[in-house]
């Protein structure tokens, strides 16, 4: 399957975007949907360290991954097969995200950036690497129809229609977690106030170059960008 350099060259821009901001590690992967039946995966190394120019690999949406990619990438497949709206795919490790999993916990609506996220991402309690379908079913089957899960020990897997909005959402994300941990260590959870669903709705928008502002802002100095 033919793919732009164009789509390779920003798929490239938001796999650094997630390592240079401190999404991810060694650890990770990103891919935005080609068709119904394919897309593409960032090149099998750390994010951060993507050179321009390193082409990513075009994936099956079912069947055998081919050679050299990630083993969790099966968590993309399952994710692209059950939903279509789906354009774009973020496997991170963040970090303030990482501490609230340990706990069993997740963040909570309770500023702005966590409102996109409804009554809170789904929790797959479970710390192994995910690295056969049967496993990676489970865990999008516990995903269900929200934007991201949080895995124990495990790190995040975020969905959204775009690259500009699931490097969006994996920050904001990253940024709630904080919230969250900042209001625990201060011991103000009964007083901190958590979002009902009608501010949740209202203040989770797109207008107003929301999603374009914060891919400028995460991938200003990129030397593709």
């Amino acid at each position: 399957m033919q793919v732009t350099e164009d789509l390779q060259r920003q798929l490239r821009i938001a796999a650094r975007a997630i390592g240079r901001n401190g999404l991810a590690h060694a650890y990770g992967h990103c891919s935005v949907r080609l068709d119904e039946n394919h897309f593409l995966v960032c090149a099998s190394r750390p994010m951060g360290l993507i050179k321009p120019g390193e082409a990513g690999t075009v994936v099956p949406v079912t069947g055998p991954l081919p050679e050299g990619v990630l083993g969790e990438v099966r968590l993309h497949q399952q994710i692209y097969r059950r939903r279509p709206e789906i354009g774009a795919i973020v496997r991170s490790m963040p970090p303030a995200v990482m501490i609230l999993g340990t706990a069993g916990r997740v963040p909570k609506a309770r500023h702005g950036m966590g409102s996109y996220f409804g009554d809170g991402p789904a929790l797959w309690s479970d710390p192994q690497l995910v690295r056969d379908d049967q496993l990676a079913s489970a865990v999008i089957e516990t995903m269900g129809q929200k934007n991201a899960v949080v895995m124990r020990g495990n790190g995040l897997v975020v969905g959204a229609s775009s690259l500009e909005k699931v490097i969006s959402l994996t920050w904001y994300l990253e940024d709630a977690a904080k919230i969250e941990l900042a209001v625990l260590s201060a011991g103000i959870e009964s007083e901190s106030i958590i979002m009902s669903a009608e501010e949740r709705e209202r203040r989770a928008v797109s207008a107003g170059g929301i999603f374009e502002r914060m891919w400028e802002f995460l991938t200003s100095g990129d030397p593709e960008a």
